[in-house]
């Protein structure tokens, strides 16, 4: 059986993708398919290359028992290529990759974090990063909403 692949997306790759990524496998994991699945997150610029998670991300995740160790990358021509589903944060991480999708093929990989969210009001998942702890807090609340709903998706299609 071949394992689901997806790749979380967010413009640096230090606060809201590796979040994501994080809950992901907190859920794979409790639901015990993690060899079903194959999870990682990356960013649109390279910026922070080789960095851990925004030292605020990684203590809000602890407040709610989750540990960050994902290394920031950029996306990869390739990603394309190797993942199933390429989850995009926010509407401008959605059309930066929709540009940078090789085929059309690829670009229906792509799809928007927020849309498997059923919280009231969320249309996009909002960069915390210049906001303060509240900003924070909220983020996590919404992907781990949306993440477990996105989890569903795949597992009930």
């Amino acid at each position: 059986m071949s394992r689901t692949k997806v790749l979380f997306i967010c413009l640096g790759n230090i606060c809201r993708s590796p979040m994501a990524e994080t809950i992901f496998n907190r859920i794979i994991t409790d639901h015990q398919t993690q060899n079903e699945f194959y999870v990682d997150s990356a960013g649109l610029i390279s910026y922070h290359q080789g960095e851990m998670a925004d030292p605020r991300m990684r203590m809000h995740a602890k407040r709610h028992g989750y540990d960050i160790t994902h290394r920031s990358r950029p996306i990869r021509a390739h990603d394309f290529d190797s993942f199933d589903y390429i989850v995009a944060m926010d509407d401008d991480n959605y059309e930066r990759l929709y540009d940078l999708a090789p085929t059309l093929e690829d670009a229906k990989k792509i799809v928007r974090m927020a849309d498997y969210c059923t919280l009231p009001g969320v249309s996009y998942v909002p960069d915390p990063y210049y906001g303060g702890d509240q900003g924070f807090e909220r983020v996590i609340e919404m992907l781990e909403n949306a993440c477990m709903e996105f989890y569903h998706s795949i597992i009930d299609s």
